[in-house]
Order: C-alpha cells, then structure tokens, then sequence
C-alpha cells in the first residue's frame, strides 16, 4: 500500500513537473506599447512610415523599418531614391505591389517586381540607386513596400558587398490548414517552411496575412529581439490582445511564441521581424551603421572621394526625381 502511495505521489509530482516544463516552453510574448508610426519624407522625396529607427529606437540587430506606399502615381509622378551611398549593415527591399529598379557602382542592375525580395549585404560599401520602374514612370501605377536595415556586426561591416534578388515564386508561402492565414517567410522558418534568403547572423523576417477572425501563433527563440508592425487592416498582438491599426508597431517581450489575431471585421497583415542581438556599439550617420564614430568619419571621406565608386546616368535620375517632384506638386497630389 505503501509503495502504491510513493507512486501516486510521484506521478503527480511527475504531472506538474511537466506542466511547468510545458508552460516555460511555450511562454508568451506580448508587445510593449503600441505605437503609430511617423511619416515623413526619405530618398527623392516620397513619403514613408517609419516604424523603426523613429519613434521607435533601433532595435538590436534591426536600424530601422521604411513602409513606402500604399501610394497611386499619375504617369512621370513616380519618387524613387537616386545615387546613395550605403556601408556597414545590409538593406532588404520587399515589394508588396508595383516595380522599381536599382542599380549600383558595381555594375548589378535589375528589376524588383511585385513580391520580390532584394537583400543586399553594402558591407565595404557600395553607390546605390532605387527608382520607379520604367513601366511606373510611363504608365503610372500603384507602388508598396518596405525596406528593413540589418545591422552587421563589427567583424563583417567591410565584407564585400553582395546582392541576393529573389524573386516572387521562389519565395516560401506557408498556409495553416484551415487556409485563413498566409506566411510569406522571407527569412527564417514558419509553419514547416523554411526561407532561401541566406543571412549572415539568425534572423527571422514574416510577412503573415490573417483573414478576418483568424488567429496565429509563431515560435520565436528566446535568444530574438523583435518586433510587429501592422502593414494593412486590424488585430490584436499578443497573448493579451492588445489592439492596432494600419501604421502601428510594437517591440516584443521576452518569450517563445508570438500570437496575433485579426479583427473579425478585416483582414491582418502584419511584418514579424526577430533576430539574435548583436550587442555592439551602433554610430549610425544617415546611410552609414557602424560601430565607433572614427568609422563614420572614414566612411564620409571614402564616399567624397569617390572610393565607394559612382553610377553612370546620375545627373538623369536626378533630373527625373526633380521633374517628378515638380508633376506632382502641379497636379495637387
């Protein structure tokens, strides 16, 4: 009877054991604040939301978060970014809709189409250019997306400089069996999925798309900084359900999975970015991230003097962005 009783009393010892395994396991993340993000005017002159690197301080490894768009432009009204330097962190060009095209003073040039990813390592340094696609400056069109600044960490900030353009179909879609929400994984893994984005330090960058009602939870190591950013409708973030709107952003807590949940009158897009923490010291001077201001000094210099090379046809992207800026103050818009 005895030996019965020890038993029982070390299943049930063995139960909460395992329950508190479980609870410390699946721990939840929740958001600090919610918070809208400021709009103001970057590159040529076209409006963004900055979710990151505003209001909102950098947060580690990520700079900073530009969300373009959603904008209509009438034909020749079209605002890109023209020559500009970049060095020490890596950019990440994800289209929602329309095209641009870059070009750089190493030569690579191309298209980014809708749903496109670009992520570009500048480390040493490099001249870059994004503009309207052809097709938008002649025709007019509707242009959205977001460009992610990764910062490198102190012993690759002068790699050389490297380009991955992935296109649309080549990018992981993963969809929950009951088909109500979409995750485009554009680094990192979700539902099974994996992304085929490399990058230099873990990362993880989500593009989920919930259906009206329809409610997700994502594994985030606990080694991960992040944060979500609501890019189209409405929800609620967290285990706690804290609401947000299109335009609003907030930091995660610790913890091993993230839930979000659409409102039940809209659908929920939201950009999931985490990653492991750099934990180094950041001197950031427009488009320059490094790690001590004698690097930034020697980065200013190396641009002026042209080390960091040029782009034929600068004068005409110039031109462009300053006959588009006219078009549209013309035309009210």
């Amino acid at each position: 009877m005895l030996t019965i009783l020890k038993r029982h009393s070390l299943m049930k010892q063995l139960v909460v054991f395992t329950r508190m395994l479980s609870s410390v396991k699946t721990m939840e993340r929740k958001v600090v604040d919610i918070i809208t993000a400021p709009q103001q005017y970057e590159g040529g002159g076209f409006l963004v939301r900055r979710p990151i690197g505003g209001k909102l301080p950098q947060v580690d490894p990520f700079v900073l978060l530009d969300h373009f768009g959603p904008a209509v432009f009438k034909p020749g009204e079209a605002i890109g970014a023209p020559d500009h330097p970049h060095r020490g962190f890596e950019t990440v060009s994800y289209i929602i809709e329309g095209s641009m095209q870059h070009k750089d003073s190493l030569g690579n040039k191309g298209n980014l189409k809708s749903g496109w990813v670009q992520w570009m390592t500048a480390g040493s340094g490099v001249v870059h250019s994004e503009m309207p696609s052809d097709d938008i400056m002649k025709n007019g069109g509707k242009l959205e997306g977001f460009q992610l600044w990764v910062n490198l960490p102190a012993k690759d900030k002068m790699i050389a400089p490297r380009y991955q353009d992935t296109p649309n179909e080549k990018i992981p879609v993963a969809t929950t069996p009951d088909g109500k929400v979409k995750v485009k994984i554009i680094a990192g893994k979700s539902l099974g999925a994996e992304a085929v984005i490399e990058t230099r330090t873990p990362i993880m960058y989500l593009d989920i798309r919930l259906q009206p009602g329809a409610r997700f939870t994502q594994d985030v190591p606990e080694s991960y900084n992040g944060f979500v950013y609501v890019w189209k409708g409405a929800g609620y973030l967290g285990n706690d359900e804290k609401t947000a709107n299109m335009g609003q952003v907030g930091i995660l807590t610790s913890g091993s999975v993230f839930t979000v949940k659409a409102a039940d009158f809209a659908d929920c897009h939201v950009i999931l970015a985490a990653g492991v923490p750099l934990k180094e010291p950041v001197v950031q001077h427009g488009p320059f991230v490094m790690n001590t201001e004698t690097e930034i000094q020697q980065a200013m210099k190396d641009y002026r003097s042209g080390k960091l090379g040029s782009i034929p046809g600068s004068e005409e992207r110039f031109a462009q962005t300053e006959a588009a800026k006219q078009k549209q103050h013309i035309s009210g818009t």
